[in-house]
């Protein structure tokens, strides 16, 4: 009898379990109702927080650390990795820049500053890649991508040529950006910034209005960081020629999706689409009998940008079937169902112990992937 292949291809449950570990309880699971299954575990990321480690396992790459200056000003130690290849190289802005580098009575993103992310892009490309892939995720930031822009060489001017100070609250003084200054490792460097979403720069779906609150704005300054944003937009229009006001993607991460598209002539695009590319995901599922994958949350936004979307589209293109092991469904979940996804599962329900439930995930994960799989398989 021909073995049955499963992929177990998982994001991380945010903190939790990251995406390896993810994986391997699955795994585990599986095994346990079906030992003569062949596994590939493929642990994945949307461009956030995992997605150097994830491209690096997947492709037996290589990670680098480096120093470098953190979202307020102070050192930071950072990942990237190149992988395997040796032709591209991965970088998450949450490493340098990134909310959780923060403690909550000090976050500030009129202050918080991108600049540590473009350090990391230089020393990446330093190292001879012909690609840089940057997951945008998880920042402290709402600056545009201006710390970024500096680090890389360029030059973001007041109205008497003087140079800006770090941080989303300087953008109010921008008049001019120079670019002539470009660090020449980036020649001939391809850019793409992994995106988780899909939102503008400005306005109500935007950078500052939507997630700097979550940074620590206050509705006041959330509405003047809009404005602020609003202003390099323009300036970047005239002075770089590139259009980043309604551009999709470009308010991700604190709007640095603009600022690598203004300033490193990045391309924006799908996170989880990148990295299924990265891992070489289409290859591998080819010939597999049932893809599991998950996440921490399932409900409707489940469907834009994130790791269950992406894997339950090309499991759809091909017909296999995608079974989600989550650790909680929200009320609206089934909206996934759309989207190819052919049943979901969770952890906990409505009011479950979602505590005690995070506390034995990788046990209940593997209890689960074996009730599921003794449903539908015998090998």
């Amino acid at each position: 009898m021909k073995k049955l292949k499963v992929i177990v291809a998982p994001d991380s449950f945010k903190e939790c379990l990251s995406a390896s570990q993810v994986a391997w309880a699955i795994a585990r699971g599986v095994r346990r109702a079906s030992p003569r299954c062949v596994i590939d575990e493929i642990p994945l990321a949307d461009g956030g927080e995992g997605t150097v480690e994830v491209v690096r396992e997947a492709s037996g790459g290589r990670s680098y650390r480096a120093t470098v200056q953190g979202p307020m000003g102070g050192p930071v130690k950072a990942r990237y990795a190149v992988v395997g290849s040796g032709d591209t190289a991965v970088v998450e802005m949450a490493a340098a820049s990134g909310l959780h580098l923060v403690k909550p009575k000090k976050r500030d993103p009129l202050r918080a500053t991108t600049y540590g992310t473009g350090e990391l892009i230089l020393k990446a490309a330093r190292r001879g890649v012909k690609r840089i892939i940057v997951g945008l995720g998880g920042s402290a930031t709402v600056d545009g991508g201006a710390g970024m822009a500096q680090a890389i060489g360029v030059r973001l001017l007041d109205g008497r040529g003087r140079e800006l100070k770090r941080g989303g609250g300087a953008l109010k003084s921008l008049r001019a950006v120079d670019v002539s200054g470009r660090d020449p490792a980036l020649d001939g460097v391809e850019i793409l910034g992994a995106c988780d979403v899909r939102n503008p720069l400005c306005g109500r779906t935007g950078a500052a209005l939507v997630y700097g609150p979550q940074k620590g704005a206050t509705p006041s300054q959330a509405v003047r960081l809009d404005g602020y944003l609003r202003n390099m937009a323009k300036v970047v229009r005239r002075d770089v020629g590139v259009k980043v006001l309604d551009m999709p993607g470009a308010g991700a991460a604190g709007g640095l999706g603009a600022g690598l598209a203004a300033f490193a002539g990045a391309t924006l695009g799908s996170g989880v689409e990148l990295v299924l590319d990265a891992v070489d995901f289409r290859k591998r599922i080819r010939g597999a009998s049932l893809i599991i994958t998950g996440e921490g949350r399932l409900d409707r936004q489940s469907a834009y940008g994130k790791v269950v979307a992406g894997v339950a589209a090309e499991g759809r293109k091909r017909r296999i079937p995608v079974i989600v092991l989550a650790g909680t469904l929200g009320p609206d979940f089934r909206e996934i169902y759309s989207w190819g996804v052919t049943a979901a599962f969770a952890l906990t329900r409505g009011g479950g112990d979602s505590t005690g439930a995070m506390a034995r995930a990788p046990a209940l994960l593997a209890d689960l992937a074996e009730a599921v799989l003794r449903q539908r398989v015998s090998c």
